[in-house]
């Protein structure tokens, strides 16, 4: 009988949770809560603003670039430097502008998400160190700046005391215990081991910044004299700022305004499969007036409508517009070689950031490699392109003339299916293989152009390259053991081009286990 009741009450709990979790609850927190990212962001409107996906970019409609730090990665005693997501562009972009913000939000009552808490914290702290062995590595350290500036960026007090000192501590916040701080602290040489053996672009990055990367932290609480806000260019440091969107007194505090009463939602951003309803950030600020002044009662249909007509309109262009299901409530680089080990030439190649792209309007060449990357819905209209290779479920829109030009793999992602993508590699593989050794220009897409489609990538780079780069049929490839350093690397090696990239860890268990059960014959 005791157990009944406790669950009686659980679930009359979740109910609560749920009626409190509504569409329209969610939507005019995130309006509310970007109405303080915005005011942020104009005490330093000369820093780029970037959303930390996916929740950061529900909250302001004016972002500059995107980037993915995950709060697993920070999660106690889950803490983790993970190469497939080094996220140099953000601090090549911070190099470049003389830092930046980053926007997240978190629903667990908390003033951040782990992600800024200990995540980038301890990135801003491996990218450190590894830019101070560089330099110290091959003579830089006290010497490098001294052609542009007056400042050099030094570790050592005894070469000149007026430098700036290059700082590779690790910063945390004041609220992460010092337990966990020397934890953290253990393992930090040999995450830097890790971003040095990869293969990242180091260099890029000793060009673009000047000052070490440090992070700060803001949110809804922290107190800012705006008369005493400081000027970037007066820190001895490149900030990395860290906004927080969330207000952190609770989950859900009711507020009333002349029209409608609410509930504010902390971090309603978050987990956005389960309440947006097919909602996308872009359409939520393309019609952000209309949703809120729509008020309770109304925003369902509200929000059925727009993303019905948008769905329409991308139909009608031939692009990827699949329907919506709705689950019913209970309640109701400069280079296109592969990296090596060590990368000696420092001559003033520092890729301009601004000319990437972050969003989803174009597709990443690879290098030199013929392999392109990006979104389905670009590869119709796409120009330089000889055939294009689909991971979509839906791709009718995708008709080519030639059938050798075009393959369509039905392939889901590794939370629905654990081997989708293990099945078809070997076709995906096949395919890049006849076409790239006639010399033609291959264009891997999927729906999003950042997790499936980057993972085909990766297994075509794996089987059918060496590890300059160069397309061989296979051969390298047969006549070496993966491994799981090699495949980061080449992983690596994508991002540096595809900086959107977002490969899902199931998804690259599933290449790795396919390079390791069958080689790619070259042919004679």
């Amino acid at each position: 009988m005791e157990n009944l009741a406790n669950l009686n009450i659980y679930k009359a709990s979740r109910t609560i949770k749920r009626r409190e979790n509504t569409l329209y609850n969610a939507l005019r927190s995130i309006h509310e809560d970007s109405i303080f990212v915005g005011e942020i962001s104009q005490l330093w409107p000369e820093l780029p603003l970037l959303a930390n996906l996916r929740c950061g970019l529900w909250y302001s409609q004016k972002f500059h670039s995107t980037c993915y730090f995950k709060s697993t990665d920070g999660h106690t005693n889950n803490w983790s430097f993970n190469t497939s997501r080094l996220n140099l562009h953000v601090a090549l972009l911070a190099g470049q502008k003389g830092g930046c913000m980053i926007v997240d939000s978190t629903r667990k009552g908390k003033r951040f998400p782990d992600s800024m808490s200990k995540t980038i914290p301890i990135w801003t702290c491996v990218l450190n160190r590894a830019i101070w062995n560089y330099r110290t590595r091959f003579g830089l350290a006290g010497s490098a700046e001294k052609n542009e500036s007056n400042d050099s960026t030094e570790c050592d007090s005894s070469i000149n005391e007026d430098s700036y000192s290059w700082d590779c501590s690790l910063h945390l916040p004041l609220w992460v215990s010092n337990t966990e701080r020397a934890l953290i602290e253990e393992r930090l040489d040999g995450w830097t081991k890790d971003l040095e053996a990869s293969g990242a672009d180091i260099a890029s990055i000793v060009l673009s910044l000047k000052k070490p990367l440090r992070p700060l932290w803001i949110s809804q609480k922290t107190v800012i004299w705006l008369n005493e806000v400081p000027d970037c260019d007066s820190w001895d440091f490149t900030p990395i700022i860290l906004v927080s969107t969330s207000s952190p007194s609770s989950n859900f505090q009711q507020r009333t305004t002349s029209e409608f009463s609410w509930r504010y939602i902390a971090g309603a951003g978050d987990d956005e499969e389960s309440w947006a309803r097919g909602l996308s950030p872009n359409l939520f600020w393309k019609h952000a007036y209309d949703l809120i002044s729509s008020g309770p009662d109304m925003c369902n249909k509200k929000v059925a409508d727009i993303v019905e007509k948008d769905r329409v309109y991308r139909a009608q262009r031939g692009k990827n517009a699949p329907q919506i299901s709705i689950k019913p409530s209970k309640s109701s680089a400069s280079s296109g070689h592969f990296p090596a080990q060590e990368q000696l030439d420092l001559e003033p190649l520092c890729m301009n950031i601004e000319e990437k792209l972050f969003d989803n309007n174009s597709i990443s060449w690879l290098g030199e490699t013929n392999l392109a990357v990006g979104t389905t819905q670009l590869a119709k209209d796409a120009s330089g392109i000889d055939c294009v290779l689909s991971c979509d479920l839906e791709s009718n829109s995708l008709c080519s003339k030639e059938s050798e030009a075009h393959l369509n793999l039905s392939i889901v992602s590794s939370k629905f299916d654990r081997s989708s993508l293990l099945r078809s590699l070997p076709s995906a593989v096949n395919f890049a293989k006849n076409n790239l050794r006639k010399g033609k220009r291959l264009l891997v897409c999927c729906s999003s152009g950042e997790d499936i489609s980057i993972c085909v990538c990766l297994a075509i780079l794996m089987s059918l390259f060496d590890d300059r780069g160069h397309f061989d049929e296979g051969r390298y490839f047969s006549e070496t053991q993966v491994t799981k350093l090699e495949l980061r690397r080449r992983l690596v090696f994508i991002c540096q081009f595809a900086v959107n990239a977002r490969p899902s860890r199931g998804n690259v268990k599933q290449v790795f286990n396919y390079l390791c059960g069958g080689n790619v014959k070259p042919t004679s």
